[in-house]
């Protein structure tokens, strides 16, 4: 984990009068994900087509595993599977053909093709539909295939263009799982995406990009605590406590009180020790009992919206739609 794969510099893409892309650098470290998270036209995917070939930034530069994407892209190709956000399978072709191929045109023998196919589709548990053509496949299947297709000539380096966008929940979840499988066995992986949840659980580090810019980098961890203000306390008693709430406020002057429901606070700052025992004080002389206390930690999207100032409701917005 401690090994460079993807050095960025300065990267910039301009498009006419827009900045898709602009003076982003980050590294990514051998066997990590790596997360670009930001809302739909951020430059996410702007990103990943300057790495993987598909486009040139007019400044800047980038290099993976050593070669330079500029003048080695040639090179590069034979290490990295790339997964755009619209498949690039065949319709009329079925699942393990397309596997065959994709193998075909990655120069993989072909004593090894069939094999290697097989073992994919085993592995992302499509080898009963193996004959079926990928148009009869669901979106989840589709999206699974896709992925295996990206990893049929072994790559040392996986970019995932917003891999579950238009998934149901199920097949989100199964797809996150996959995902997670290849990260245990050492993989890789350039994950772009403007799920806030997704992020959180599979990155290990991830970079906030909005309007082409990269303003805040580090592990979801990191920048929830960062950016965590205050404690946030739960109380749950055994009766109504409504009626003490003005109590409450005098013990705890330092501290902002919500009734959450009849029996429940929410307590906002302060130092969670003289918290605790003032709460059970007051439970003790009214007779009381606190059924639980819980410490809420911050979310990833706590920490964007502090980051960023945006609404997390522009992270939920699909693509092509307001």
């Amino acid at each position: 984990m401690n090994d460079v794969i993807i050095k960025v510099s300065q990267l910039t893409k301009v498009f006419k009068d827009i900045t898709a892309v602009d003076h982003i650098s980050f590294e990514i470290k051998q066997g990590e994900v790596f997360g670009f998270l930001g809302p739909n036209g951020a430059g996410k995917t702007s990103t990943i087509r300057i790495l993987t070939g598909i486009s040139k930034p007019n400044q800047g530069s980038a290099s993976i595993l050593g070669f330079d994407i500029s003048s080695e892209m040639v090179r590069i190709k034979k290490y990295i599977g790339v997964v755009p956000e619209i498949s690039n399978l065949y319709d009329e072709l079925s699942g393990l053909d397309n596997l065959i191929f994709m193998a075909q045109l990655y120069g993989v023998p072909k004593a090894e093709r069939k094999n290697r196919a097989e073992a994919l589709l085993e592995m992302f548990n499509l080898y009963e539909r193996k004959h079926s053509l990928f148009r009869t496949y669901s979106r989840g299947m589709k999206r699974s295939l896709t992925i295996a297709a990206a990893l049929i000539h072994n790559p040392k380096i996986l970019f995932l263009d917003e891999p579950t966008v238009g998934l149901d929940v199920m097949a989100a979840r199964s797809l996150r799982n996959l995902i997670s499988n290849l990260h245990k066995q050492g993989m890789t992986i350039f994950l772009t995406t403007h799920y806030l949840e997704e992020a959180d659980l599979l990155c290990d580090r991830v970079a906030i990009l909005v309007k082409g810019k990269i303003i805040a980098t580090d592990s979801p961890a990191r920048l929830k605590s960062a950016n965590q203000d205050q404690s946030v306390i739960d109380v749950v008693f055994s009766n109504n406590v409504t009626p003490l709430i003005n109590q409450f406020a005098d013990a705890l002057p330092e501290n902002k009180i919500t009734a959450i429901d009849n029996n429940k606070l929410r307590i906002y700052g302060g130092v969670p020790n003289k918290v605790y025992h003032n709460l059970c004080v007051i439970a003790h002389d009214n007779g009381l009992e606190i059924e639980s206390i819980n410490s809420i930690k911050p979310s990833l999207e706590d920490a964007f919206i502090k980051i960023t100032g945006l609404s997390p409701n522009i992270m939920r917005t699909e693509k092509g739609k307001k």
